[in-house]
């Protein structure tokens, strides 16, 4: 990315002008980071300078650097329009606020750290003025999406998303929240935070402070008539507890966990106490998913695979043949790359799995089962969408190894 031109270079913080100019620079900033579709931004104190970086697809790139006397009034402005204490340097702060930023909504979520040099920020952007996807643009597979079509209409079991922070999970809840949201439906969600509103759809903010918890708010939703409950994050054994008892009293239950892949979601909730028979009677399906680079439509060209893109594409015996790739362009910040999509694998527990479950199978044995009944991994998926043009090999490295 080229180097943003804020006019940050004359600033006063002794004068009137100065704290104008703080103002326009923040400003400019949050601006910036929404027109590049920045998930979120950096500001840095280094020893002679503060770095401004902001996270594009996945990837941070330097946005601009600005002298490092102006560090503070930067801080204490980002701290006041988030509800911050500007006098505490000495501890981490979180705050929020909602902008109208080039014509859009957005929400604010920051963070403060104290650093080595000063105080490090976060701003992470939610841009609300979004609209929800459906589930059909949602990249899956057509055979992917119609095991996830499947699984989400059953009436009662539980359905995870699983992947790292970043990975598109919340965009896929939010979607299938969409699809399921009907008159005839009561559903109810858990969050922390809400990060989209759904008409229709009643959604809970978990509060710590005042004893909201996942698992309070999970108690107190199972009695409240639902039939499609979703909750944030299962961070916990009693979380996980009363939300497969849920599953198991004629609920659907939705939820998340941060795992490497699909099996893997099973073996944590082993793992943390979640007993084989109940599990296995309660879990439907498990999704998990990353997000890779799509290629930029604007500037992509053919080329030949070399050995090692063959290798890792499967394709060892294979003749080389022509893929796309980004040659770079200034829509795409000469990155060859613009916009992400998702790659997935959706695993069904079938009464084979289940019963792998209940009799304690290792995670390779349930993956060696679930890979005869043709499920598709996260590799095979995406190694799919690098044959038809929408990502590349590199992506495809990138995702094996993560």
């Amino acid at each position: 990315m080229m180097p943003i031109n804020l006019a940050v270079q004359n600033f006063s913080l002794t004068s009137l002008s100065g704290e104008v100019q703080v103002v326009k620079f923040v400003n400019a900033l949050l601006e910036v980071a929404v027109k590049e579709r920045a998930s979120d931004v950096h500001i840095e104190p280094l020893e002679k300078i503060t770095r401004v970086r902001l996270r594009i697809d996945g990837f941070l790139c330097t946005a601009v650097e600005v002298p490092r006397n102006v560090h503070n009034a930067i801080v204490s402005r980002i701290k006041i329009i988030s509800g911050m204490d500007i006098a505490e340097k000495r501890l981490p702060q979180d705050g929020r606020v909602q902008l109208v930023v080039l014509e859009r909504k957005v929400d604010l979520r920051i963070s403060t750290l104290p650093v080595i040099n000063g105080e490090k920020v976060v701003i992470r952007i939610l841009d609300k003025s979004q609209t929800l996807l459906e589930l059909e643009n949602l990249d899956f597979t057509k055979g992917n999406l119609d095991i996830y079509r499947r699984l989400i209409n059953l009436p009662h079991g539980i359905i995870l998303l699983t992947g790292p922070t970043g990975s598109g999970k919340s965009t896929t809840l939010y979607a299938t929240l969409q699809k399921l949201n009907s008159v005839t439906k009561n559903i109810i969600t858990i969050e922390d935070p809400i990060e989209r509103t759904i008409d229709g759809i009643n959604q809970i903010a978990v509060n710590t402070k005042a004893g909201l918890t996942f698992a309070t708010g999970l108690r107190s939703i199972v009695r409240q008539d639902p039939n499609i409950i979703m909750v944030g994050e299962i961070r916990d054994a009693e979380t996980a507890r009363i939300a497969v008892q849920a599953a198991l009293t004629g609920h659907l239950v939705f939820s998340t966990l941060h795992t490497n892949s699909a099996v893997g979601a099973v073996t944590r909730l082993l793992d943390i106490g979640i007993e084989p028979f109940l599990l296995a009677a309660a879990l439907r399906g498990v999704v998990a998913q990353r997000l890779v680079r799509r290629i930029c439509i604007d500037c992509q060209k053919q080329y030949e695979t070399s050995e090692m893109e063959l290798t890792a594409l499967g394709c060892d015996t294979c003749e080389s043949f022509k893929l796309n790739k980004g040659s770079g362009c200034e829509n795409c910040n000469h990155t060859g790359y613009k916009g992400r999509i998702a790659v997935q694998e959706v695993l069904e527990i079938t009464p084979v799995l289940q019963k792998a479950i209940i009799q304690g199978a290792e995670e390779n044995v349930l993956l060696k089962l679930a890979s005869d009944a043709h499920f598709t991994s996260l590799s095979d998926d995406c190694r799919e969408k690098v044959l038809t043009g929408k990502t590349s090999v590199e992506e495809l490295m990138r995702i094996a190894y993560c």
